[in-house]
C-alpha cells in the first residue's frame, strides 16, 4: 500500500506479534486479532497476490515490480512479527497455560467477547440470510470446541496436514489454529519442535501451512468480494461459538495422559462461584475487563489514524 513509512511497518510488525501470540493459545485466533486491528482484508488480498501472474511479472519486469505487486513490505512486516512471537512467546504462553490458566483465559475471554461486537458492527444489513449465517457459524464453532482432542501424533505427512488445516483456522476469526492442532493431536509435538528447533518437523508444518494459506485465502477473498455481508455474519458466529472453549472456569470430567502429562479431554464450563473460595476471581475479572477494553482502545486508535 502506497504512502507507508517505517513507523507504519513497525506497527504492522506489532500486529503480527499480537497475531502470533494469539495463535499459540489453543482457543484464540490470530484472524480475530487481524480483524480488530484493521488488516484482515488486506492480509487476505496480499496472500492472494501469490499466484502465476506474480511469477510472470518477476520474470518480465524484475523483483522490484513483483515485490510491489505482492504487497511484499506489508507481508514481510506482518510475518516477521508472527514469527518473532511464535519463537519468543511460545515458551512463556505454555508456562501460563500450565500455571495460570484462569488468568490467561480471562484476559482472552474479554478480548474475544469485545471482538464479537467489533466484527458484528461491520455487518451492514441484518436480514434473514445474515441471521442464518450467524447461527450456522456459531453452531459450527461451538461443535468444534466440544470435540475431544486426539492423541499426540508426529508423523510428517500428518504434520503437513495439521499445518494446512491449522493455518486455515488461523486466518478465520474465532476458530483457533492452535485448538485445531489440539484436536488433531499435533499441538504438543509442534510446540516441542519449536522449542527444540527441530528443523525437519517445523519445515514440514510450515510447508503445509503455506499450502493451506494459499488455497484457503482464495476462497475467503471470493467470499468477501461476492458475499461480504454473509461472510461477516459467519465470521461473527465463529467468534461467538468459540467463547465456550475459552471460558476460564472449567470442570474436568475426563483426562488422558499424553507424554507423562495429564491433559483434560472432556470439560464443562462452570460458574466461577463453584470454585470454592476462588482467590483469583477479582484479578480474573480485572483481566477480562482489560482485554475487553483493549479491543475498543485499539479500534479507536486505528479509526483515528
Amino acid at each position: 500500500m502506497a504512502g507507508r513509512n517505517l513507523i507504519d511497518y513497525v506497527f504492522i510488525t506489532l500486529k503480527g506479534i499480537a497475531m502470533g501470540a494469539a495463535d499459540v493459545v489453543p482457543g484464540v485466533s490470530g484472524g480475530t486479532i487481524a480483524f480488530i486491528s484493521g488488516i484482515y482484508e488486506e492480509l487476505i488480498s496480499s496472500i492472494n497476490n501469490i499466484n502465476l501472474e506474480l511469477f510472470k511479472t518477476l520474470k518480465k519486469e524484475g523483483f522490484k515490480t513483483a515485490w510491489k505487486q505482492l504487497n511484499g513490505n506489508f507481508l514481510l512486516a506482518l510475518f516477521t512479527g508472527i514469527f518473532i512471537s511464535l519463537f519468543s512467546l511460545a515458551k512463556f504462553l505454555s508456562w501460563l497455560l500450565e500455571n495460570e490458566p484462569i488468568l490467561l483465559w480471562s484476559f482472552f475471554f474479554g478480548l474475544v467477547t469485545a471482538s464479537i461486537f467489533l466484527v458484528g458492527k461491520e455487518i451492514k444489513r441484518w436480514n434473514a440470510i445474515a441471521v442464518i449465517a450467524l447461527l450456522i457459524g456459531t453452531a459450527v464453532a461451538y461443535f468444534i470446541t466440544t470435540l475431544p482432542p486426539n492423541e499426540n501424533v508426529n508423523s510428517l505427512p500428518f504434520l503437513f496436514l495439521s499445518g494446512a488445516l491449522a493455518v486455515c483456522a488461523m486466518i478465520l476469526p474465532g476458530i483457533s489454529g492452535a485448538f485445531i492442532l489440539v484436536l488433531l493431536g499435533s499441538y504438543k509435538t509442534i510446540l516441542d519442535a519449536v522449542h527444540e528447533r527441530d528443523i525437519k518437523m517445523v519445515t514440514t508444518v510450515a510447508i503445509g501451512a503455506i499450502f493451506g494459506l494459499l488455497s484457503f485465502a482464495r476462497l475467503l477473498k471470493w467470499m468477501f468480494k461476492n458475499y461480504k455481508n454473509t461472510t461477516l455474519a459467519i465470521l461473527t458466529g465463529f467468534i461467538l461459538g468459540s467463547l465456550n472453549k475459552i471460558w476460564p472456569w472449567k470442570e474436568v470430567l475426563e483426562t488422558k495422559v499424553f507424554d507423562d502429562k495429564i491433559i483434560p479431554i472432556k470439560e464443562n464450563s462452570v460458574s466461577p462461584l463453584s470454585f470454592e473460595g476462588e482467590p483469583q476471581l477479582m484479578l480474573a475479572i480485572m483481566l477480562a475487563v482489560l482485554g475487553f477494553s483493549l479491543i475498543f482502545i485499539l479500534e479507536r486508535v486505528a479509526s483515528k489514524k
